[in-house]
């Protein structure tokens, strides 16, 4: 017998959903958001980035950051903390790939790979991602000896899939604006998230509790940032977690959330001196 995506969810918030779904009016709603992008609302699509360059990047002793972006994002939604990292004096290559168009497997096996192996083999090399960008890393990651790696952040990594996509990845339209990795995002024991194993680098992850899409907040159980539950960005291996008020989709553009970033990078933890 198929499993009623909802049942999963409990209580009220099975009760709430199971009455949405009776009204038109909501379902035309939650239609729009699914063609917006479930992990990437309100944003450009198109390309506006920076893309690493075919020449090798870096030389020795720098210290260089790739920065992935997430599903149906693109690389422009990263210039804030890419300008903000480039002030504090790190060498930044702000990725521009086509989230929606791969697996998560040839996004890191060929696009990824390609990325670093242009890096120069004598400069650190760290990661800021968000979303499904730290998938995509955490799958490059696991199983490769990367000598010259330093520290990666994480922003609102669906490190434990999404129930957002338990729900919504049959849907045609979804699968077909997220592509095939959106619907790998799940919580599912085979989506990529659950076959993936602790981490064994120095990690850092930033979540959000703050959600702008409510609609969504209904299907995750617990606090979110309107695409993940706070729990979900959890990894076995991190070395320091830090829950921020902000949202899935605008966590990246936050002064705050940039100062942590960039205070992990440097030291390996976060701050909680208060000062930012």
């Amino acid at each position: 017998m198929t499993r009623d995506p909802y049942q999963r969810l409990g209580g009220v918030k099975t009760s709430k959903i199971a009455c949405l779904l009776e009204n038109e009016n909501i379902m035309s709603i939650v239609k729009s958001c699914i063609y917006l992008g479930v992990m990437g609302l309100l944003v450009p699509l198109q390309s506006r980035g920076q893309e690493a360059s075919e020449a090798e990047v870096g030389q020795a002793g720098d210290e260089i950051v790739v920065v992935l972006h997430g599903l149906a994002r693109s690389s422009w939604s990263m210039t804030k903390i890419q300008r903000h990292l480039e002030r504090e004096g790190y060498l930044v290559v702000n990725v521009n790939y086509p989230s929606t168009r791969h697996p998560i497997e040839y996004l890191s096996d060929e696009m990824l790979a390609d990325v670093v192996a242009r890096c120069c083999p004598d400069a650190t090399v760290h990661f800021v991602t968000h979303s499904m960008g730290g998938i995509i890393t955490r799958y490059y990651l696991e199983g490769r000896r990367l000598p010259n790696l330093g520290r990666v952040v994480m922003l609102s990594p669906p490190s434990q899939g999404s129930e957002v996509v338990d729900a919504l990845k049959n849907n045609g339209l979804f699968k077909r604006v997220n592509g095939p990795a959106g619907g790998q995002l799940g919580t599912d024991p085979e989506s990529i998230p659950s076959k993936l194993g602790p981490v064994a680098f120095e990690l850092g992850v930033i979540a959000g509790n703050k959600s702008i899409d409510p609609l969504f907040s209904l299907m995750i159980p617990g606090p979110d940032d309107g695409k993940v539950a706070v729990e979900r960005t959890r990894v076995e291996g991190m070395q320091d977690f830090l829950v921020m008020p902000y949202s899935h989709t605008f966590i990246m553009r936050q002064p705050d959330v940039m100062q942590q970033v960039a205070h992990f990078l440097r030291y390996g933890v976060f701050d909680r001196s208060g000062r930012y």
